[in-house]
């Protein structure tokens, strides 16, 4: 996803993010009251502290405002590595906020939606691909957007392996795809490796420190280029998030 994206491409990726969105809307909605007071897969946070991020997620596109004139955007992978070093804050946020909005949470995350995509309108029409401020620092519209995804498509997994709803798992291939893919990118940065993706929720969950790192999970998520090669040791590099 590197480098400047065209109209297009930032409207496909809108467009992603939206089917995204509206597809883990619709299955959240089955979430009671019980359920959401449940403990995750994720240590430390409740299945309603993983609605609520959801929520926030897309509020960090909200809150974007156009950057100054001439301000160089972060990378994607120099975006996503501040993520570790506020990862206690960003837990007491959310459970802030799971808590202020515990009486109607999917009401609350519809309004945190409809807001991101407003703002989503207002960004677009400065250029092709506007560099905007986020939560985070500066950063293309259309890696802000990936972002976005990013936090869909790994907590939308996080709910679902949380709880034991019926249905489909609310995950739109394309997004799943995309999210792979921007992950890889940021590995690849980081360690320079040749190597391409087999499964991409295997990736994504590896990736993201949801299973364990072993050689069996990177064999199972990813292939090298070149049959002639052999699979790095990511092990220096992983978890990304």
């Amino acid at each position: 996803m590197g480098g400047q994206q065209s109209a297009t491409d930032l409207t496909a990726i809108e467009d992603v993010l939206r089917r995204q969105w509206l597809l883990l809307r619709r299955w959240m909605g089955q979430l009671g009251t019980l359920t959401a007071r449940m403990p995750s897969v994720l240590q430390g946070w409740t299945v309603e502290d993983l609605v609520a991020h959801l929520g926030r997620a897309m509020d960090a596109l909200a809150i974007a405002q156009p950057a100054p004139a001439g301000t160089i955007p972060l990378s994607l992978a120099e975006y996503l590595s501040t993520y570790q070093r506020t990862a206690h804050q960003t837990a007491d946020q959310t459970t802030e906020l799971a808590a202020s909005i515990r009486r109607d949470p999917l009401r609350a995350v519809d309004g945190m939606a409809e807001a991101a995509f407003a703002q989503l309108l207002v960004l677009k029409s400065l250029g092709p691909d506007p560099v905007v401020e986020g939560r985070r620092g500066p950063i293309l519209l259309s890696e802000m957007l990936i972002t976005r995804l990013i936090e869909l498509v790994v907590h939308g997994d996080d709910l679902v392996r949380s709880t034991a709803l019926a249905g489909p798992r609310p995950l739109d291939e394309e997004a799943v795809r995309l999210v792979a893919e921007a992950l890889l990118e940021v590995a690849v940065d980081r360690g320079g490796w040749d190597v391409q993706i087999v499964s991409p929720l295997a990736w994504i969950r590896l990736a993201c420190g949801r299973v364990p790192f072993d050689v069996d999970a990177v064999a199972a998520s990813l292939e090298p280029t070149y049959t002639s090669d052999s699979l790095p040791d990511l092990g220096s590099v992983l978890p990304l998030l």
